[in-house]
């Protein structure tokens, strides 16, 4: 009888001792350390990885997830955003051809006459010209005080002509020959240059400002300028058009002529150069 009292003393001894860690409905050490380190954060879920030596099935497998609310709003507005363009209609939409690239009147003046053709035809004008209509006026060849020659008829004629035809062979359209007249104004300054009692033909040359050697000031106006032994209308009209300074200011290839004229002066000699020294004055104004 005290053998069998023993017995069921160590019997019971072991189920309340050994059990709980056997299995049964109670915490075990794991939950209970789950339990015991509960988060702070609300969104965050956490859940301890077992030991190594626990079987797999005794444990939860878990994860770590984060919430980023104002990334999902993010989201979701450009998605919106991207539902109201019509890509597909956007792409079928024709691309505008570039404007015409801007062409600066010293880049025109450099042109060559192909370059000028090919210009107007694709303005659609009609091709170069070939003549200039009209007479050339008359000069009356006056002379100064001191007996310098000045304009002449021919002298503004074989100008007129030169001038004309250089525009026609680089595709500019020709000033009407009636638009070509003697200036008497700068034939006053091509006569105060003239009469410098200076031997150096060069001593009061240049553009409104300049000096004579005497101090007498400048009278007249100013024009392109063009000067030298043996110059005619013509030559001067070939300088001028040589010079890409001159021919942009003279012969203007960027422009329209309507109401274009051009004036012109010339004198021949000096007090101390001969008659075949000339000195000549251009410019383009309005009729």
């Amino acid at each position: 009888m005290k053998r069998f009292a023993f017995l069921a003393t160590v019997f019971t001894t072991v189920l309340v001792v050994v059990l709980p860690f056997v299995g049964g409905g109670g915490p075990g050490l794991t939950s209970q350390a789950v339990a015991d380190s509960g988060s702070a954060t609300p969104l965050l879920a956490s859940i301890s990885a077992a030991p190594a030596s626990e079987s797999p099935s005794a444990v939860a497998v878990g994860y770590t997830m984060r919430i980023d609310e104002a990334k999902i709003a993010a989201d979701a507005a450009a998605r919106a955003a991207a539902l109201t363009k019509d890509w597909e209609h956007l792409a079928q939409k024709t691309v505008p051809k570039p404007p015409p690239p801007v062409v600066t009147a010293a880049e025109q003046a450099a042109w060559t006459p192909a370059q000028r053709q090919a210009a107007r035809q694709s303005a659609g004008l009609p091709a170069c010209p070939t003549g200039a209509s009209g007479g050339v006026p008359g000069a009356p060849g006056a002379y100064s005080a001191q007996g310098v020659a000045g304009t002449t008829s021919d002298d503004l004629a074989s100008f007129a002509y030169q001038y004309n035809a250089i525009r026609i062979a680089n595709c500019l359209d020709p000033i009407p020959y009636g638009n070509f007249y003697y200036d008497s104004c700068m034939e006053a300054r091509l006569f105060w240059m003239a009469e410098s009692p200076s031997p150096d033909p060069m001593d009061a040359w240049g553009h409104m400002g300049s000096t004579r050697i005497d101090g007498v000031p400048s009278v007249g106006c100013d024009g392109n300028l063009a000067g030298g032994s043996g110059n005619t209308g013509a030559t001067v009209a070939s300088k001028w058009w040589e010079s890409l300074g001159h021919r942009a200011s003279l012969y203007r290839p960027s422009s329209g002529i309507g109401g274009v004229c051009i004036a012109f002066a010339m004198t021949h000699g000096g007090i101390d150069e001969p008659y075949s020294f000339t000195r000549a004055a251009a410019r383009w104004t309005g009729c």
